[in-house]
């Protein structure tokens, strides 16, 4: 499939990826969207919550939400989504992963990029006691991932999902990795660093046999924290493991359903692994934007709608 031009331009002063996606993460506010939460009961014994948000019409479309690492369904990108989407007829439940909607989790594990097995949970609880005929997935960055990952594991998905959405995906974990530990993304690192290890000194005093306190005062940087936690929590051998095998760019080829990348050139968490132009050539059902601006998760347009919500929203009504 031909590479997708992209329209995207910024508002003056948001052309820097940083201002960006620091304005996205931290400033931007959207209001006016009324969330119910639903517990789903996980057939390991642990939860998610699962926040809905409904069209004024009943509907029978309605589309899934994965947030970024250490985000939540309440993150402006996800609320922003729903908002658009639920002004256009459209239903939208917004994942909160393991652990991440304000309640511990019950497992050591939590959640990590190419934890399909959880989503893949929530869409048949989702086909076994809703009634959409129609279900799109968009994921943010970790999320992202997941979603495309997803798509393209498995030799064929429900028939009611009819398209995907990823944003500022990460599709080669290990470049991505490399960029995180780059100088001039410090700022990030570090404060990711201080969220996880702040949740593992929980699961530390949870699961005192599965982690120690020695273990924790290794971590100096997000690798770390991916060979302590996330490659043992999770079954792999070591933080390079789970990358290798948890990253979606291999997976991209098999995706049969209308998938969309948007992934800013200006975004410094991404390598350009992360920027599959072989895959989207050669899958006609993989379309891949690549705006110069952007950020991670910055795609700031006007009247604090986001271009990559609007996008979403045309892709859906082109394409299915």
């Amino acid at each position: 499939m031909p590479l997708l031009e992209s329209t995207y331009h910024p508002p003056f002063g948001f052309k820097n990826g940083f201002v960006s996606t620091v304005y996205s993460g931290l400033i931007r506010q959207v209001k006016g969207v009324e969330q119910t939460r639903e517990r789903l009961n996980l057939s390991d014994g642990d939860f998610i919550d699962l926040d809905w948000s409904h069209s004024k019409d009943i509907s029978k479309k309605l589309i899934v939400l994965l947030h970024g690492l250490e985000g939540d369904a309440k993150r402006p990108y996800m609320t922003g989504t729903a908002k658009l989407f639920n002004a256009n007829g459209m239903d939208a439940v917004c994942v909160n992963f393991r652990g991440c909607s304000g309640e511990e989790n019950l497992k050591f594990r939590s959640y990590h990029s190419g934890a399909t097995e959880d989503l893949e949970e929530v869409i048949n609880c989702i086909l076994k006691t809703k009634t959409y005929s129609e279900i799109y997935l968009k994921g943010f960055s970790l999320g992202g991932n997941v979603v495309l990952k997803y798509l393209g594991e498995r030799h064929e998905v429900p028939q009611q999902i009819k398209a995907g959405i990823a944003i500022s995906v990460p599709c080669y974990l290990k470049g991505s990795s490399d960029e995180l530990h780059n100088f001039k993304n410090i700022l990030y690192h570090d404060r990711f660093k201080r969220h996880l290890k702040s949740k593992l000194k929980i699961k530390h005093q949870q699961f005192p046999e599965l982690v120690t306190q020695e273990d924790i005062n290794k971590i100096k940087a997000l690798i770390d924290f991916d060979n302590v936690y996330t490659s043992k929590a999770h079954g792999f051998k070591d933080a390079y493991d789970y990358y290798e095998k948890s990253s979606s760019l291999q997976f991209l080829p098999n995706i049969k359903v209308p998938t969309l990348i948007i992934n800013a050139l200006n975004d410094s968490f991404l390598s350009a692994e992360c920027y599959p132009i072989k895959a989207a050539k050669e899958n006609p059902h993989l379309y891949l934007e690549m705006p110069k601006y952007g950020g991670h998760v910055g795609f700031i347009d006007k009247k604090n709608v986001y271009y990559t919500e609007k996008r979403a929203l045309e892709f859906i009504n082109e394409k299915v």
